[in-house]
């Protein structure tokens, strides 16, 4: 990764959290320490933000927006996993298939199996579209609403955003989390938005990287019986096996490539 793009995605980081740790910054840009602190130490002489003791601090208060990380912060983590996921899923479709893909980084990453395929994908997300619609022969359509630039996903809260006259054999999509309640996420519009897609897919099939299954929210999105196909990596642990095959759920475990 480039300067130029560590520092606007450290910065974009810094609109959505004050404070965020070098640890974190390492982890987001898949650099070393030395090269991160160098960057805060030249956002920081540029008055971009500010330089505080283990991170950095947002110089004015986070915009208002979707509660959850922006897209580009949560983009390369566990990446290795997210695309051995999204290529298992891809194979799942068969050309001219109507499919549902929900916004996020595990769904995003369907693009790069779907360039050569032909089927008609109704998405939210605004870099799932854009890129499907240069790098495909895919139909693409999306809903009406607002895009929301640190997420990238267009949400709306009214019923007449054109979901409903999409009806779809397959819903694709990611979480922040999963647990013995259900799909769990963390801004109520998303919960929304989501409970309008699965709505118009004959078949919920999640992507979730084996982290997903430690992490907790208080809103809920669907219960487990909605599901009908879970897809993760191999570093699931053995007790979020047994909830998925307690619950019914076909459970596809896919091995992960290192680059």
């Amino acid at each position: 990764m480039h300067e130029n793009e560590r520092h606007s995605l450290i910065l974009s980081v810094l609109r959505q959290e004050t404070v965020v740790t070098v640890n974190d910054l390492v982890k987001l840009t898949n650099s070393s320490k030395a090269t991160v602190r160098r960057d805060i130490i030249a956002l920081d002489s540029a008055k971009k933000l500010r330089k505080i003791h283990g991170g950095v601090e947002a110089l004015h208060p986070p915009t208002a927006g979707l509660v959850g990380r922006p897209f580009n912060y949560n983009r390369s983590m566990n990446l290795d996993k997210k695309r051995a996921i999204a290529e298992k899923a891809v194979e799942i479709c068969d050309d001219n298939d109507d499919i549902i893909i929900n916004g996020g980084t595990t769904t995003f990453q369907m693009v790069h199996f779907l360039a050569r395929r032909r089927l008609k994908v109704f998405t939210n997300s605004f870099p799932i579209a854009e890129h499907l619609i240069h790098n495909s022969a895919n139909l693409v359509a999306m809903p009406a609403g607002t895009i929301y630039r640190e997420q990238k996903i267009i949400l709306s809260p009214f019923e007449n955003d054109g979901t409903k006259n999409f009806s779809a054999k397959r819903m694709f999509m990611g979480a922040q989390g999963i647990s013995n309640r259900g799909i769990m996420e963390a801004d109520p519009l998303i919960v929304q938005a989501e409970e309008k897609l699965i709505n118009q897919a004959d078949e919920l099939i999640m992507l979730l990287d084996s982290s997903k299954f430690a992490k907790r929210s208080s809103l809920v999105v669907c219960a487990l019986s909605k599901i009908s196909k879970v897809i993760t990596d191999s570093d699931i642990s053995a007790e979020a096996v047994e909830m998925i095959q307690e619950a019914g759920i076909e459970l596809i475990i896919v091995p992960v490539k290192k680059n």
